[in-house]
């Protein structure tokens, strides 16, 4: 096989020049950390130009606070129902509700009544024993 001109570099030539690649990535890396460091620029730059940036929040607040309030009023359209025919629908309702409500307590009042006798019976029947 032909040779290429290139290759005929020694041991040591091609350490150096891999040891040289190593050092321009390590100082291109922190030279984009450096970049890419966001907050201690602000610091700096807050630090050297401390008069600007107190100046422009100032500016900034007092354009918020000046700005006129939303004035856009959103409307939502009613669907074919109007307001007197919605507060009928809500005391029907919750007059069937109640209705319910009543029928249900009416039904389960023999339950709870025999729950809550044995109970009580139990309770006074171990609270009669422990005076003794």
């Amino acid at each position: 096989m032909a040779q290429k001109p290139g290759q005929a570099k020694s041991l040591h030539e091609l350490r150096q020049e891999a040891a040289h690649s190593r050092d321009r990535l390590s100082r291109d890396l922190s030279g984009l950390r450096y970049e890419l460091d966001f907050p201690l620029k602000f610091r700096k730059s807050f630090q050297r130009q401390t008069i600007l940036w107190i100046g422009a929040a100032i500016v900034v607040g007092v354009v918020l606070a000046v700005l006129p309030a939303r004035t856009k009023k959103v409307r939502v359209k009613m669907k074919t129902k109007d307001r007197g025919q919605q507060q009928k629908e809500g005391i029907l309702g919750a007059g069937l509700a109640l209705g319910a409500l009543k029928l249900v307590a009416t039904m389960l009042k023999p339950t709870i009544t025999a729950f809550v006798a044995k109970k009580m019976s139990s309770y006074a029947a171990g609270a009669g024993a422990r005076r003794r």
